[in-house]
């Protein structure tokens, strides 16, 4: 269905129009001020003006019509039924209009005005019968080449603009979907992660209430973060590293001096956006399979770099074996992936490697806007 002109889009409808029925017009006037012994400039532009406003009103008449119609929603086949009677209509009538102001004009300039013209010249004056029974098929012929012209362009531009309106409605509706799924990922991150925290809160109670507070006000303050940035498609990498040091505080209390961590990051990258919660999964990721179960504890280094021109590579290294256990991708992993998956369409990565001995290396690798 054709939308409803705003100023914008009348204007140009009047400007495709003038300009085209000039243009067309203007071919025909061209060899005839070049070429005919007759030509009388006044005539010309009286012949300009009158083939500009009978091919505007004709075609003009046709898109009110449709419009009226409905005609761009219906069928191919049963636009085509309308379309052809109408082309020949229009046809018929330009044909009419045409070879009247052929003959009119004529009688004007070489009968009335110009009785001497007339006399030296008398094969310039024919009626307006036998000036449409000579000239009339030729016409009626240019008139239908013409007005299917017309037609035709007027009906492919409602054809692409109704495209184009369709694939943006579904680029939205897809879109909607996916940012619906990125939310319900998102939210099932948030038990998860609560959860596991409040079990490490737990581990200290006993031990050491001091630690335990400290605990709490730092739960208190990631899951505060994590609310407020529910909606949050994309933030910040310095957003992220933020979150995770306070995660490392908490787990810092459980394991003391058994846990130790670095965070590597250059300035020129901390405003680039990334998915929320992904450094933090790698993290607790390294934490639950590596330093949980290792006695002597290590290190967890994060690094966050440049990955080739188009690239951002997110590195953590933890210490722990990659076995068969560790090698499968758990609720937090998949959960990632999938959200990366959906977020880059496919053009990022997750991926757990052996790095070095007791050294596993987990990484994201996101493309780049």
């Amino acid at each position: 269905m054709e939308k409803p002109l705003n100023n914008n889009r009348f204007s140009l409808y009047w400007k495709c129009q003038l300009i085209g029925w000039s243009l067309a017009s203007l071919y025909w006037l061209f060899p005839a001020m070049l070429n005919s012994r007759y030509f009388n400039p006044t005539a010309g532009l009286i012949h300009f003006i009158f083939d500009v406003a009978i091919g505007i009103g004709l075609t003009h008449a046709y898109r009110s019509l449709a419009k009226k119609n409905r005609w761009a929603l219906l069928e191919t086949s049963r636009l085509i039924w309308r379309m052809i009677p109408a082309v020949l209509l229009m046809a018929l009538w330009y044909m009419i209009l045409i070879c009247a102001k052929l003959s009119w004009i004529n009688d004007y300039f070489f009968l009335i005005n110009g009785n001497r013209v007339s006399k030296s010249f008398p094969e310039m004056y024919v009626s307006y019968r036998e000036f449409l029974s000579n000239n009339g098929l030729t016409v009626f012929m240019t008139g239908l080449r013409l007005m299917s012209i017309w037609v035709l362009a007027y009906h492919l531009y409602l054809y692409a603009q109704r495209e184009i309106q369709t694939t943006k409605e579904n680029a939205r509706l897809v879109l909607m979907a996916k940012e619906k799924q990125l939310s319900n990922l998102s939210a099932q991150l948030n038990p998860h992660f609560l959860f596991n925290s409040l079990n490490n809160i737990k581990a200290l109670v006993i031990d050491d209430p001091k630690a335990a507070r400290r605990g709490i006000d730092l739960l208190s303050e990631l899951l505060r973060i994590s609310l407020y940035r529910k909606e949050s498609i994309l933030i910040p990498i310095k957003d992220e590293l933020e979150l995770v040091k306070d995660y490392l505080e908490l787990e810092k209390l459980r394991f003391g001096d058994r846990m130790e961590s670095c965070i590597e990051l250059k300035t020129d990258l901390d405003h680039l956006l990334i998915p929320p919660l992904s450094i933090h999964t790698l993290v607790e990721n390294a934490i639950k399979h590596g330093i949980a179960n290792e006695k002597e504890g290590g290190l967890i280094r994060i690094e966050v770099c440049k990955e080739g021109a188009q690239g951002l590579r997110i590195s953590v290294l933890s210490p722990g074996i990659l076995d068969a256990e560790r090698g499968k991708k758990g609720v937090g992993l998949n959960n990632l992936e999938e959200r990366l998956a959906l977020q880059y369409e496919g053009k990022a990565s997750v991926a757990l490697m052996l790095f070095d001995y007791n050294i596993v290396l987990a990484t994201i690798i996101i493309p780049l806007p």
